[in-house]
């Protein structure tokens, strides 16, 4: 544990110029963390790190495309010049909204290397100085996507699935060094500018359905979970409603999710379709907060609440038949 390591320990962040990302690493900050901030945005990481700097910590920037093995390894590299790498919180995602067949098959690409080959990067750079080590904590963000479907996000969604089968095989592989911990977080829905950075294929505003999470909150816990590790946290009540929901009935699942996104894309406001943040970084990062609490044009919580515990009730009534 962080707070049993008689120096202030060093935590490298990736995707960390906007969102969760900039919070977790402030929230470090004020714990005394040397920081090792990464992203593609050079000129949002130095803004984050002088936040940081206020804060009291010390901060390393490091751009890096999580895309690139070689930039991800050269992170890591940077990041002993603090000395041993106590947390590496691998948390670079992007996301491309729209129908699968209308979405250009470079974007699904692009998804999959960022949210997925992107984490097996940060570990491959990282597990072996851990084991060097014989300590360290990788925390790897996925997202209520990883075990719920998202439809209209199809690339998203098989990031996700293979991010949560990535970590859990890791997981059991290092189960021989006890002071190795490979943890997983999944929110529900954040109010981060992730949305507006999306990739928009569908002509029609995008938002989330409420309730949406603090990002603050989310970072203080993720904080916690690197100070107490353990396998699987799940934050928000809406992401363990969908993960309830899902466990019993899957596709039921997704097919109402999928008729209610369509529902709202066809009264949606329209606007332009964009390639949004997946093939360059975000012209304006956001800061933390994207302003999402504030909007509902989504069924509200209690709708989506009822949704999942009928998809519990049809999936009990068929187990008893």
């Amino acid at each position: 544990m962080l707070q049993q390591r008689p120096h202030h320990p060093v935590v490298v962040i990736t995707g960390a110029s906007s969102g969760i990302g900039q919070a977790t690493a402030e929230e470090f900050a004020r714990r005394g963390a040397r920081l090792v901030i990464a992203a593609r945005n050079a000129s949002a990481l130095h803004s984050v790190a002088a936040r940081c700097r206020e804060l009291g910590a010390e901060v390393l920037v490091v751009p890096t495309d999580v895309t690139k093995a070689d930039e991800v390894r050269e992170l890591a590299q940077k990041a002993l010049s603090f000395g041993e790498i106590d947390v590496w919180f691998s948390n670079a995602g992007v996301g491309a909204v729209g129908k699968f067949d209308e979405t250009p098959q470079e974007a699904h690409e692009q998804v999959i290397r960022t949210n997925l080959i992107g984490h097996l990067n940060d570990a491959h750079a990282v597990v072996p100085i851990f084991k060097r080590q014989k300590h360290g904590t990788f925390i790897n963000m996925i997202s209520l996507g990883g075990f719920a479907s998202a439809p209209y996000a199809a690339a998203y969604s098989a990031s996700k699935f293979g991010l949560k089968g990535f970590t859990e095989a890791l997981r059991a592989e290092l189960t021989p060094y006890r002071d190795i911990h490979i943890c997983d977080v999944y929110p529900t829905f954040l109010d981060t500018p992730g949305i507006a950075h999306s990739a928009n294929y569908t002509g029609r505003a995008l938002t989330v359905p409420p309730p949406v999470y603090d990002p603050r909150k989310a970072a203080r816990s993720i904080v916690r979970l690197a100070n107490h590790p353990r396998a699987s946290l799940t934050l928000g009540s809406a992401a363990r409603l969908a993960r309830l929901g899902h466990f019993l009935a899957p596709n039921s699942t997704a097919r109402i999710m999928a008729g209610i996104l369509a529902r709202y894309l066809k009264g949606a406001p329209r606007t332009e379709v964009s390639h949004g943040n997946l093939f360059r970084s975000a012209a304006n990062p956001g800061g933390v907060e994207g302003g999402l609490r504030a909007s509902r044009p989504l069924p509200t919580s209690a709708i989506l609440t009822f949704v999942v515990i009928g998809f519990a009730a049809i999936a009990l009534a068929r187990t008893r038949r």
